[in-house]
């Protein structure tokens, strides 16, 4: 399939009204065509910025089939949200992290192979001038995969992952937040 067949249909793509998707600069140097998506969970203000999540998914495609992807696409992604503290010091967060994204590529029917990833745990204390701001959390995943067949499930998967880092499993649309589960500081 032409690149820009795909990224023709990865631009139509819609998502679901808690996340706020829009295109950015691809990365250089990493193929010869990409594609690169940013998206915000529930953006708070107006310029996007969101308290609850971020995300970015970049596809990328070269015709030579680089060897590490055994094929012609690569699709690179990344998700991260705060965190209640008890939450990011459960020993199992990172595993469940990267099961979530198993269980959303699946899910979603997006076939793929090669995958690769880390998924990163961050507590933070503040001290002297941000000893008020207490203690945070934050869960990140960086992921790479080679997919086969509708590349768009790609995306709606990686979409998924976002939602659901922050908080949000498929279907939570609408509904509040509750608590302080947020803590600026991540």
């Amino acid at each position: 399939m032409a690149f820009a067949s795909v990224a023709e249909q990865v631009r139509a793509m819609g998502f679901r009204d808690d996340l706020t998707v829009h295109e950015i600069p691809a990365p250089g140097g990493l193929a010869p065509f990409a594609l690169a998506l940013a998206g915000e969970v529930r953006p708070e203000t107006d310029d996007g910025v969101s308290a609850y999540g971020t995300g970015r998914f970049i596809l990328l495609n070269d015709p030579e089939e680089p060897a590490a992807w055994n094929g012609p696409w690569r699709i690179v992604c990344f998700a991260q949200a705060p965190l209640e503290t008890d939450i990011g010091t459960d020993p199992m967060l990172a595993e469940v992290a990267w099961s979530w994204l198993m269980e959303a590529l699946s899910v979603r029917g997006a076939a793929h192979h090669s995958a690769s990833g880390t998924a990163t745990k961050t507590l933070s204390r503040g001290f002297g001038t941000l000893a008020a701001e207490g203690d945070g959390a934050q869960i990140e995943l960086r992921a790479s995969w080679s997919p086969d067949g509708d590349l768009t499930a790609h995306v709606e998967a990686w979409a998924e992952l976002t939602c659901m880092l922050a908080g949000l499993p498929p279907g939570s649309e609408g509904i509040a937040v509750l608590g302080s589960r947020r803590n600026p500081r991540g």
